[in-house]
């Protein structure tokens, strides 16, 4: 298929999958309409990559859907001059949509392989603003500390305290809580010791594995 065609594929896809919906910040939209998603999935994928629905990407994985990827961008409420964590790099997808609306990106994801793929694509497409880092997500990034926002594409079966910690005052975090087959997408804003936490809409993420997660299913025990 064309790049032609792929770029009418994600025309489309924003204006029946996003501007339909409740997707109406115009730097989230114009985002999504330029960053090439089918440059995010594995080749037998890419014909789907603009559907309404999650993909795999290796490795138990999955690249959200668009609507979701641009909710929770938007719930955020970047303004271009932020440090943003993401838990959950994933194949970079979401990474480059926060990359285009933020300062800097700190991105943790677990798996090396998705990990190294992300940083190739990312670096291939010109992102400069972003730092993977290979680890925990549950545990977040202390050394980066703090952040303006932070995103989560994996279901928390509570929120963690350490990216709690790690939250800048004002910031606000975007995860998925509950449990492994049920899930709310929630927003969180710190303002001092206060914690304004929003119920958005029900989601199904795959679960955040980690100290401060879901047990590791291979080690039956929580990761280091």
């Amino acid at each position: 298929m064309s790049e032609v065609n792929f770029q009418a594929l994600r025309t489309r896809m924003v204006d029946e999958q996003l501007k339909s919906r409740d997707i109406v910040d115009p730097r989230v939209l114009q985002a999504m309409s330029e960053i090439p998603r089918h440059l995010f999935v594995p080749d037998e994928y890419k014909h789907l990559a603009y559907r309404d629905g999650p993909l795999p990407i290796g490795q138990d994985q999955t690249i959200s859907q668009p609507y979701i990827v641009a909710l929770m961008t938007q719930l955020l409420q970047l303004s271009g001059h932020e440090t943003v964590l993401e838990i959950g790099t994933g194949s970079g997808y979401q990474t480059a949509i926060v990359c285009a609306l933020a300062t800097q990106v700190f991105s943790l994801e677990r798996h090396a392989e998705l990990a190294d793929r992300a940083g190739r694509l990312l670096g291939k497409l010109g992102y400069t603003n972003v730092d993977i880092h290979r680890g925990d997500g549950s545990q977040g990034l202390p050394d980066m500390a703090p952040f303006d926002a932070i995103i989560v594409s994996a279901a928390a079966p509570f929120i963690p305290n350490p990216l709690r910690s790690q939250l800048a005052e004002g910031g606000r975090m975007v995860l998925p809580v509950g449990s492994r087959d049920s899930q709310w997408l929630e927003r969180v804003w710190r303002h001092g010791d206060t914690w304004n936490i929003e119920r958005v809409t029900p989601v199904m993420f795959v679960p955040l594995v980690g100290q401060h997660g879901f047990p590791d299913p291979e080690s039956n025990t929580h990761s280091p």
